[in-house]
């Protein structure tokens, strides 16, 4: 049945994004774990490289550490999921809307940024927990939970500041890193459309144009989407991640004092590759896969609940 209202058309994607980022945050958890240590510079992990990053936890830890921090990931990622994919919808149809060609050649960029920024600024106080927690190893116990960290934080670091420790760099990194995703995500299924329809894609007539892309090309194109935007806005990410830990370790807190500081600090003390741009090699392990996973999803999940996944292709 198709949506009979704006409403019901704004429920159905709001469930469909938060299933959608369910699906792929819990696929690459480990990963996740994994990333934060290495960016983070973590004294007992540092020298690991991904995979032996990931045995060491396991045989130092256990194998649930690899998913420590992944119960505040999930309270935080389905209200940013469900936000960022019911966001674009939105900002997508409504600069379509607009007679001004700077915009119509950009609007799935302009779309997916704004989309970014609007999720991230309402969810990213869990964001900065869970990276707290994913941070401590075993023997830590400061933090017991999702509730204890937030309140500790609080009261200890600063009040509401210390929830959105890193929240500029996460902004800045978040335009071109969700407006790429978007914009490569649509650019790639437009293309499949268009010249592989019968590889890719397949027919559904109750879509706009009459195609759906298969699953391999839906995972095709959001791999490759994921690959391109990671790529741009790594460095910032790297910034963030360094703000928001930099209370838990004495010899870190100048990292915590602004974002082109840190940025600063970083390149100065370990250089581009092994600074800017440390643990890049496991986010393309898990970026791609995490993001194909992400819109394959949703784009499933919207042919389940009967929204249009189609597009006009001339």
């Amino acid at each position: 049945m198709e949506p009979k209202s704006d409403l019901d058309f704004i429920l159905r994607n709001l469930l469909a994004g938060g299933v959608a980022g369910m699906c792929a945050k819990t696929t690459v958890a480990p990963l996740d774990r994994i990333k934060i240590l290495l960016q983070a510079q973590s004294a007992q992990y540092k020298h690991h490289g991904v995979f032996g990053g990931l045995m060491a936890i396991v045989k130092q830890e256990s194998f649930l550490a690899l998913y420590k921090g992944n119960g505040a990931q999930m309270v935080r990622i389905f209200p940013y999921a469900a936000t960022q994919f019911t966001s674009f919808e939105i900002y997508k149809k409504y600069l379509s809307g607009l007679s001004i060609p700077m915009v119509q050649h950009g609007d799935k960029f302009l779309a997916g940024a704004a989309a970014g920024v609007t999720s991230v600024t309402l969810t990213y106080p869990l964001d900065t927990i869970r990276a707290r927690l994913a941070f401590q190893i075993t023997g830590e116990h400061r933090y017991t939970g999702i509730a204890h960290a937030a309140s500790t934080m609080f009261k200890t670091e600063g009040g509401i500041r210390a929830l959105y420790r890193g929240f500029v760099p996460t902004l800045v990194g978040m335009v071109p890193y969700a407006g790429f995703s978007f914009y490569c995500f649509e650019s790639l299924k437009y293309l499949c459309m268009k010249y592989v329809p019968t590889t890719l894609c397949r027919k559904c007539d109750r879509n706009t144009g009459g195609l759906v892309l298969s699953v391999p090309g839906k995972l095709l194109c959001g791999g490759l989407a994921g690959a391109v935007a990671q790529s741009v806005s790594y460095p910032l990410d790297v910034t963030r991640r360094r703000m928001q830990l930099a209370a838990m370790d004495p010899a870190t807190k100048h990292f915590g004092i602004g974002m082109f500081k840190t940025l600063a600090h970083i390149y100065s003390e370990n250089g581009i590759v092994k600074g800017l741009y440390r643990g890049m090699s496991v986010n393309y392990i898990r970026a791609i896969p995490m993001v194909a996973t992400s819109f394959s999803t949703y784009e499933l999940m919207k042919q389940l609940l009967n929204l249009d996944t189609g597009m006009k292709v001339s």
